[in-house]
Protein backbone atom coordinates (compact mmCIF):
# COMPACT_ATOMS: atom_id res chain seq x y z
CA UNK A 1 0.00 0.00 0.00
CA UNK A 2 1.54 3.37 -0.95
CA UNK A 3 1.19 5.53 1.79
CA UNK A 4 0.89 9.53 2.20
CA UNK A 5 3.71 11.03 3.13
CA UNK A 6 5.44 14.70 3.98
CA UNK A 7 9.16 15.33 4.24
CA UNK A 8 11.63 17.54 5.75
CA UNK A 9 15.25 18.47 5.75
CA UNK A 10 17.89 16.41 3.79
CA UNK A 11 20.11 14.73 5.83
CA UNK A 12 22.39 11.41 5.30
CA UNK A 13 20.46 10.47 8.73
CA UNK A 14 16.52 9.25 7.94
CA UNK A 15 13.84 9.57 10.89
CA UNK A 16 10.46 7.98 10.00
CA UNK A 17 7.47 9.38 12.15
CA UNK A 18 4.36 7.21 12.74
CA UNK A 19 1.31 8.79 14.27
CA UNK A 20 -0.93 7.28 16.65
CA UNK A 21 -5.23 6.32 16.24
CA UNK A 22 -7.04 9.18 14.97
CA UNK A 23 -3.92 10.81 14.06
CA UNK A 24 -2.01 12.15 10.71
CA UNK A 25 1.64 13.13 9.14
CA UNK A 26 -0.12 16.85 9.56
CA UNK A 27 0.18 16.55 13.72
CA UNK A 28 3.95 15.86 13.26
CA UNK A 29 4.77 18.99 10.69
CA UNK A 30 6.20 21.02 13.58
CA UNK A 31 8.31 18.60 15.33
CA UNK A 32 9.14 17.29 11.86
CA UNK A 33 10.42 20.88 10.94
CA UNK A 34 12.63 21.22 13.75
CA UNK A 35 13.58 17.75 13.39
CA UNK A 36 14.31 18.39 9.84
CA UNK A 37 17.37 21.10 10.34
CA UNK A 38 19.12 17.99 11.47
CA UNK A 39 18.30 14.85 9.78
CA UNK A 40 15.48 13.82 7.09
CA UNK A 41 12.36 13.01 8.56
CA UNK A 42 9.30 11.52 6.77
CA UNK A 43 5.70 11.55 8.52
CA UNK A 44 3.88 8.95 7.16
CA UNK A 45 -0.17 8.78 7.31
CA UNK A 46 -0.73 5.34 8.36
CA UNK A 47 -3.45 3.60 6.34
CA UNK A 48 -7.20 4.35 7.28
CA UNK A 49 -5.53 7.70 8.30
CA UNK A 50 -5.30 11.10 6.52
CA UNK A 51 -4.42 10.69 2.81
CA UNK A 52 -3.28 7.35 2.66
CA UNK A 53 -5.60 4.67 1.20
CA UNK A 54 -8.60 2.90 3.06
CA UNK A 55 -8.87 -0.67 3.19
CA UNK A 56 -10.90 -3.39 5.46
CA UNK A 57 -7.64 -4.81 6.43
CA UNK A 58 -6.29 -2.95 9.94
CA UNK A 59 -3.96 -4.57 11.75
CA UNK A 60 -0.90 -4.54 12.82
CA UNK A 61 1.42 -6.74 10.63
CA UNK A 62 -0.38 -5.28 7.49
CA UNK A 63 0.90 -1.62 8.86
CA UNK A 64 4.23 -2.93 9.96
CA UNK A 65 4.38 -4.17 5.90
CA UNK A 66 2.98 -1.08 4.95
CA UNK A 67 5.93 0.86 6.78
CA UNK A 68 8.69 -1.72 5.06
CA UNK A 69 6.69 -0.99 1.73
CA UNK A 70 7.77 2.59 2.06
CA UNK A 71 11.21 2.27 3.01
CA UNK A 72 11.96 -0.30 -0.26
CA UNK A 73 9.97 2.05 -2.44
CA UNK A 74 11.90 5.21 -1.21
CA UNK A 75 15.17 3.36 -0.99
CA UNK A 76 15.80 4.22 3.00
CA UNK A 77 18.82 2.56 4.55
CA UNK A 78 18.88 2.16 8.34
CA UNK A 79 16.22 4.42 9.87
CA UNK A 80 14.91 5.56 13.63
CA UNK A 81 11.72 4.86 13.32
CA UNK A 82 9.44 6.98 15.96
CA UNK A 83 6.02 5.74 16.55
CA UNK A 84 3.29 7.34 19.12
CA UNK A 85 0.65 5.16 20.61
CA UNK A 86 -0.83 3.02 17.75
CA UNK A 87 1.93 4.18 15.71
CA UNK A 88 4.20 2.70 18.28
CA UNK A 89 2.76 -1.13 18.39
CA UNK A 90 3.58 -0.81 14.54
CA UNK A 91 7.39 0.14 14.56
CA UNK A 92 7.15 -2.26 17.34
CA UNK A 93 5.93 -5.24 15.23
CA UNK A 94 7.95 -3.95 12.40
CA UNK A 95 11.22 -4.34 14.47
CA UNK A 96 10.08 -8.16 15.37
CA UNK A 97 9.46 -8.72 11.50
CA UNK A 98 12.54 -7.34 9.95
CA UNK A 99 15.01 -6.66 12.75
CA UNK A 100 17.82 -5.69 10.17
CA UNK A 101 15.45 -3.34 9.17
CA UNK A 102 16.24 -0.14 10.99
CA UNK A 103 18.62 1.79 13.01
CA UNK A 104 16.69 2.50 16.52
CA UNK A 105 13.63 3.13 17.75
CA UNK A 106 11.67 5.71 19.24
CA UNK A 107 8.19 4.21 21.13
CA UNK A 108 6.19 7.24 22.49
CA UNK A 109 4.34 6.72 25.26
CA UNK A 110 2.84 2.81 24.69
CA UNK A 111 4.39 -0.65 25.98
CA UNK A 112 3.79 -3.87 24.01
CA UNK A 113 1.12 -5.54 25.91
CA UNK A 114 -2.55 -5.38 25.46
CA UNK A 115 -4.64 -2.97 26.05
CA UNK A 116 -8.43 -3.00 26.69
CA UNK A 117 -10.79 -1.05 24.35
CA UNK A 118 -10.66 2.56 25.74
CA UNK A 119 -11.70 4.72 22.51
CA UNK A 120 -16.01 3.83 22.31
CA UNK A 121 -17.32 6.75 23.39
CA UNK A 122 -14.70 8.86 20.83
CA UNK A 123 -15.98 6.67 18.30
CA UNK A 124 -19.79 6.82 19.01
CA UNK A 125 -18.88 10.83 18.82
CA UNK A 126 -17.63 10.71 15.41
CA UNK A 127 -20.37 8.34 14.38
CA UNK A 128 -22.80 10.79 15.80
CA UNK A 129 -21.81 13.46 13.51
CA UNK A 130 -23.86 13.94 10.81
CA UNK A 131 -21.72 14.72 7.80
CA UNK A 132 -24.19 15.10 5.49
CA UNK A 133 -25.87 18.45 7.50
CA UNK A 134 -22.89 19.20 9.19
CA UNK A 135 -22.47 23.24 8.48
CA UNK A 136 -19.42 23.96 10.59
CA UNK A 137 -16.44 22.65 12.69
CA UNK A 138 -18.25 24.53 15.34
CA UNK A 139 -20.93 22.35 14.72
CA UNK A 140 -19.23 19.47 14.90
CA UNK A 141 -18.02 20.20 17.93
CA UNK A 142 -21.12 21.00 19.76
CA UNK A 143 -21.88 16.97 18.86
CA UNK A 144 -18.33 15.42 19.97
CA UNK A 145 -19.40 17.48 23.55
CA UNK A 146 -21.75 14.61 24.34
CA UNK A 147 -18.92 11.94 23.91
CA UNK A 148 -15.59 13.54 24.73
CA UNK A 149 -15.25 16.51 27.44
CA UNK A 150 -11.57 17.44 26.70
CA UNK A 151 -11.35 20.43 24.52
CA UNK A 152 -8.38 19.25 23.36
CA UNK A 153 -8.90 15.69 22.25
CA UNK A 154 -11.75 17.47 20.67
CA UNK A 155 -10.09 19.66 18.18
CA UNK A 156 -7.29 17.03 17.42
CA UNK A 157 -10.14 14.96 16.31
CA UNK A 158 -12.07 17.50 14.57
CA UNK A 159 -8.25 18.03 12.68
CA UNK A 160 -9.77 14.72 10.57
CA UNK A 161 -12.76 17.11 9.14
CA UNK A 162 -12.50 18.04 5.10
CA UNK A 163 -14.90 19.22 2.46
CA UNK A 164 -14.30 16.28 -0.07
CA UNK A 165 -14.60 17.71 -3.70
CA UNK A 166 -15.75 14.28 -4.97
CA UNK A 167 -18.86 14.45 -2.64
CA UNK A 168 -20.21 17.93 -3.63
CA UNK A 169 -17.51 19.26 -0.99
CA UNK A 170 -19.65 17.92 1.53
CA UNK A 171 -17.66 17.08 5.52
CA UNK A 172 -15.87 14.05 5.48
CA UNK A 173 -13.59 12.26 7.54
CA UNK A 174 -9.97 11.96 6.86
CA UNK A 175 -10.08 8.27 9.19
CA UNK A 176 -12.03 5.32 7.85
CA UNK A 177 -14.47 5.48 11.04
CA UNK A 178 -16.75 2.28 9.95
CA UNK A 179 -13.49 0.05 9.11
CA UNK A 180 -11.60 1.58 12.75
CA UNK A 181 -14.96 0.99 14.60
CA UNK A 182 -15.43 -2.80 13.42
CA UNK A 183 -11.18 -2.95 14.32
CA UNK A 184 -10.89 -1.59 17.53
CA UNK A 185 -10.04 -4.20 19.93
CA UNK A 186 -7.12 -4.98 17.29
CA UNK A 187 -5.61 -1.82 18.11
CA UNK A 188 -5.40 -2.82 21.70
CA UNK A 189 -4.03 -6.24 20.67
CA UNK A 190 -0.56 -7.50 22.22
CA UNK A 191 1.75 -7.93 18.98
CA UNK A 192 2.66 -11.10 17.20
CA UNK A 193 5.82 -12.95 16.41
CA UNK A 194 7.16 -11.58 19.85
CA UNK A 195 10.56 -12.27 20.55
CA UNK A 196 13.65 -10.04 21.36
CA UNK A 197 15.28 -7.06 19.03
CA UNK A 198 18.66 -6.12 20.20
CA UNK A 199 18.44 -2.14 18.46
CA UNK A 200 18.38 0.06 20.79
CA UNK A 201 15.11 1.34 21.86
CA UNK A 202 14.15 4.35 23.46
CA UNK A 203 10.26 3.88 25.21
CA UNK A 204 9.77 8.09 25.88
CA UNK A 205 6.30 8.62 28.07
CA UNK A 206 4.32 11.19 29.62
CA UNK A 207 4.75 11.15 33.21
CA UNK A 208 1.39 11.77 33.53
CA UNK A 209 0.10 9.34 31.40
CA UNK A 210 -0.56 5.85 32.59
CA UNK A 211 0.06 3.97 29.25
CA UNK A 212 3.43 2.49 30.43
CA UNK A 213 3.47 1.17 34.28
CA UNK A 214 6.47 0.19 36.11
CA UNK A 215 5.31 -3.94 35.97
CA UNK A 216 5.52 -3.51 32.16
CA UNK A 217 9.53 -2.70 32.15
CA UNK A 218 10.09 -6.78 32.53
CA UNK A 219 7.79 -7.27 29.03
CA UNK A 220 9.67 -3.81 27.55
CA UNK A 221 12.75 -5.88 28.66
CA UNK A 222 12.32 -9.10 27.16
CA UNK A 223 11.29 -7.82 23.88
CA UNK A 224 13.88 -5.14 23.49
CA UNK A 225 17.09 -5.60 26.02
CA UNK A 226 18.38 -2.88 24.41
CA UNK A 227 16.07 -0.34 25.71
CA UNK A 228 16.04 2.98 27.89
CA UNK A 229 12.95 4.45 29.15
CA UNK A 230 12.68 8.22 29.87
CA UNK A 231 9.63 10.11 31.41
CA UNK A 232 8.97 14.04 30.37
CA UNK A 233 7.18 15.86 33.46
CA UNK A 234 3.91 17.83 32.91
CA UNK A 235 2.98 15.28 29.74
CA UNK A 236 0.19 13.27 29.09
CA UNK A 237 -0.32 10.89 26.35
CA UNK A 238 0.14 13.29 23.59
CA UNK A 239 4.16 13.66 24.87
CA UNK A 240 5.14 15.99 21.83
CA UNK A 241 1.98 17.79 21.86
CA UNK A 242 2.09 18.66 25.37
CA UNK A 243 5.97 19.07 26.05
CA UNK A 244 7.52 19.66 22.31
CA UNK A 245 10.77 21.17 22.93
CA UNK A 246 11.84 18.70 25.86
CA UNK A 247 10.61 15.99 23.02
CA UNK A 248 12.73 17.26 20.58
CA UNK A 249 15.95 17.64 22.50
CA UNK A 250 15.82 13.88 24.27
CA UNK A 251 14.96 12.34 20.54
CA UNK A 252 17.76 14.48 19.11
CA UNK A 253 19.74 13.67 21.51
CA UNK A 254 19.20 10.01 21.37
CA UNK A 255 19.48 9.89 18.04
CA UNK A 256 23.15 11.33 17.43
CA UNK A 257 24.22 9.59 20.82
Amino acid sequence: MKLFFRKSGDSPTTIIILHGIFGSSDNWLTIGKVLGEQFTVYMLDQRNHGQSPRSEEFNYKVMADDLKEFIAENGIENPILIGHSMGGKTVMQFAMNYPEAFAKMVVVDIAPKYYPVHHSMILQGLAAVDLKTLKSRTEANETLKRFEESEGVRQFLLKNLWRNPEKNNEFDWRINVPVITKNIDVVGHELENEHSVNQPVLFLRGAESHYIQPEDERKIWELFPNYEIQSIEGAGHWVQADKPQEFIEIVSRFVNS
